[in-house]
């Protein structure tokens, strides 16, 4: 499932979150890197404007649905997408990283949070190593030297799979860019996962997830942070929806 974004295209190309951990499994098991991209309406609103972002998820070859308006478009269209959210696959990551003996590192917003998810995650899966812990400065940029030290100290650490949790765009673009150079890496862009595990967000209730309203609940949390953000989301949707629509007649 393709979708048009300002001057170019990005796809979405894993259906399940069961084909993604075969997947990701069998890249661990050979040493095999991979990028790793959780494709929401926020995303495909920055991907119009942004050149540098859209050659970073062009890079990604595992791009998953995360958000409710993205399966529904690729539905639209005649493709079964189910909802992979990237918050949601830290554990079975560490979980398939520890099962597997792999190292892990964590690449977070703050370093105190960081190392604090890593104590929770190795407490929760026995046998999980944390090969390296960081935290950039603040603002990051994902293509400045800061990073160029980060992907060296990853390079050097020995990990299998590193959780990048920045935020878009900047966690796109510094896995696009490591992953050139950490050629057996599997980087996973996590977003407000690493947040999730030791509390400083909270998800929605179980319900509301269900009812696809986790996006009020968020919003309801941080309605400053968020609320433009969902604006310009639901600005673009029906240009997409269009797009969708003619792609099922097409293939009729």
């Amino acid at each position: 499932m393709q979708f048009i974004v300002g001057k170019g295209r990005v796809a979405l190309n894993v259906r399940d979150r069961y084909s993604l951990m075969t997947i990701v499994e069998d890249r661990l098991r050979r040493g095999q890197g991979f990028a790793l991209a959780t494709m929401n309406v926020d995303h495909l609103e920055k991907l119009q404007f942004n050149r540098t972002f859209r050659a970073a998820y062009a890079a990604h070859d595992l791009v998953v649905a995360d958000g409710n308006p993205v399966v529904w478009l690729a539905r639209l269209a005649g493709h079964q997408y189910s909802l992979v959210p990237g918050s949601d696959l830290v554990q079975p990551l560490c979980a398939l990283a520890a099962r597997l003996d792999k190292p892990i590192a964590i690449i977070g917003g703050n370093q105190e949070g960081c190392e604090e998810a890593a104590h929770r995650l190795t407490a929760q899966h026995p046998g999980l190593r944390i090969a390296m812990v960081a935290a950039p400065g603040f603002p990051f940029d994902p293509e400045g030297a800061e990073a160029d030290g980060l992907i060296r100290r990853l390079a050097a650490s020995g990990a299998s799979l590193c959780l990048v949790a920045l935020g878009a765009p900047r966690q796109e673009i510094f896995a696009a860019r490591a992953s050139r150079h950490c050629h057996g890496v599997g980087f996973a862009s996590v977003g407000a996962g690493i947040d999730f595990i030791v509390g400083r967000q909270r998800r929605a209730p179980r319900v509301m997830r269900t009812a696809k309203l986790e996006w009020l609940w968020r919003a309801a949390l941080s309605p400053k942070r968020l609320g433009l953000r969902y604006v310009k989301g639901a600005m673009i949707l029906p240009a997409h929806a269009l797009r969708a629509i003619r792609e099922r007649s097409r293939q009729r």
